[in-house]
């Protein structure tokens, strides 16, 4: 599938299944000549995408947050420094 095709279905999972389900059922419909079953599908992807259009209109955008406080790390820590583990290999282990 192209791109903007999945990124619809990852944004608008309903309003996707809608629209597609409406579209197959204008291919039955049309292949078939069941009039009503074309209709119906033309109903129901044609509303889904006005209902979707509609929708995206009346968001508003997001207001931007605003910008954090900045906090800097201290120049020393408050914990004493811990001390390096490890044997010398000079020294046998104690027994």
């Amino acid at each position: 599938m192209p791109r903007s095709i999945k990124s619809a279905y990852r944004r608008e999972p309903i309003i996707s299944t809608i629209v597609t389900m409406g579209l197959v059922d204008v291919l039955i419909g049309g292949f078939q000549g069941q009039v009503p079953l074309l209709a119906l599908g033309l109903i129901g992807a044609g509303g889904a995408i006005a209902f979707r259009l509609l929708t995206r209109r009346r968001q508003s955008p997001l207001a931007a947050p605003p910008n954090p406080p900045l906090r800097a790390l201290p120049s020393q820590s408050s914990r004493p420094q811990m001390p390096m583990l490890g044997l010398s290999h000079r020294q046998p282990p104690p027994q």
